[in-house]
């Protein structure tokens, strides 16, 4: 009877001592007052806290942006077999564009031109990049060329619009409640 009473004792001491050491950090400098000059929280001493290690960050604010050579080979692969083009070809239009995708996004982040000087810069740079592009294609695929990219448009304001409403639609859910409770 005595040994199974020390067993129990021993047992539940050694979880309440597990326990404590959990909760003032275990020396890894992310509890209450850790030995290493006693301070709550992080910063308090020796220990390693998570924005120490080299590892990456949990929540960065920054999308990682997609490179320009992947949305260019992208959009050559849709048009690839509308405009019936060669290997050859798709590698040219590729390279245009990831071209043009770079300068494009020059273009938008320089911040001592206006909207307007954008948009004419925008439109020349297109106005460049159609001209490229057609000079490796032959008379039909140029006329196939034209009407994807008018196609691609289309798309493109559809997908944009979507999202808008979608947006919209989900402001307009978190609004109603509010409208609720003030009733």
């Amino acid at each position: 009877m005595k040994a199974s009473q020390n067993l129990t004792i021993l047992v539940f001491t050694l979880f309440c001592f597990n326990f404590a050491s959990a909760q003032y950090g275990n020396g890894y400098n992310n509890g209450y007052g850790n030995g290493y000059g006693g301070g709550y929280g992080r910063g308090g001493g020796m220990g390693m806290d998570r924005s120490m290690m080299g590892g990456p960050q949990g929540n960065t604010s920054k999308p990682k942006e997609i490179p320009v050579e992947e949305t260019a080979a992208k959009i050559v692969e849709q048009m690839k077999p509308v405009v019936n083009l060669d290997e050859l070809q798709a590698i040219a239009i590729t390279n245009v564009f990831a071209d043009g995708l770079r300068e494009q996004g020059i273009l938008l982040k320089n911040e001592s031109s206006s909207q307007d000087e954008k948009m004419e810069q925008l439109k020349a740079l297109k106005e460049s990049m159609t001209k490229k592009i057609t000079a490796f294609l032959n008379p039909d695929q140029i006329e196939k060329y034209t009407n994807f990219m008018a196609d691609f448009k289309e798309i493109k304001k559809t997908k944009s619009k979507k999202k808008k409403d979608s947006k919209e639609s989900k402001d307009n859910e978190e609004e109603k409640p509010a409208e609720k409770i003030q009733e």
